[in-house]
C-alpha cells in the first residue's frame, strides 16, 4: 500500500441540488416537527391523513391508544394549534383534517430529490 494522498476540501463537496433551509424557514418549521416527536401526535396526524378525504371523526380517532379522550383531545389541540390539523364541529362531534399544505412543507423539507441517492 503506497503513501496516502491529501484530500482537498475541493474534492470532498457534494453539490446541493435543492435550496437548504434558511433561518427563518427552520423557525418557522420547528415548532411543527417538535410537536411531532411525540409519538402520540405523531400516530395521530398519521391516522386523520390516512382516512378518506384525510378527514376523521374524534370518535375514530380514541381506538388503538392506551391514553385517555382528555389525552387525545390535548394532543389534537397541540396539532390544531401549530396549523396540522383543522377541526370542525358537526352536532355532538369533532371532525379533524390534515392540513395538506402543511403536509407538504413537512414532506418537501424531507424530501430526497429522485436520482440523488446514487
Amino acid at each position: 500500500m503506497g503513501p496516502l494522498t491529501p484530500v482537498g476540501m475541493d474534492d470532498c463537496r457534494v453539490p446541493l441540488v435543492n435550496e437548504p433551509l434558511n433561518a427563518d424557514q427552520a423557525e418557522r418549521l420547528a415548532p411543527s416537527f417538535k410537536a411531532l416527536g411525540d409519538p402520540i401526535r405523531l400516530r395521530l396526524l398519521s391516522l386523520i391523513a390516512s382516512h378518506q378525504g384525510g378527514e376523521a371523526c374524534v370518535c375514530d380517532l380514541t381506538d388503538g391508544f392506551d391514553v385517555s379522550a382528555p389525552t387525545i383531545s390535548h394532543h389534537l389541540k397541540v396539532l390544531r394549534e401549530i396549523g396540522l390539523v383543522s377541526s370542525e364541529r358537526r352536532g355532538t362531534w369533532v371532525y379533524y383534517r390534515a392540513e395538506q399544505s402543511a403536509l407538504d412543507l413537512l414532506s418537501t423539507v424531507l424530501s430526497v430529490p429522485q436520482g440523488v441517492n446514487a
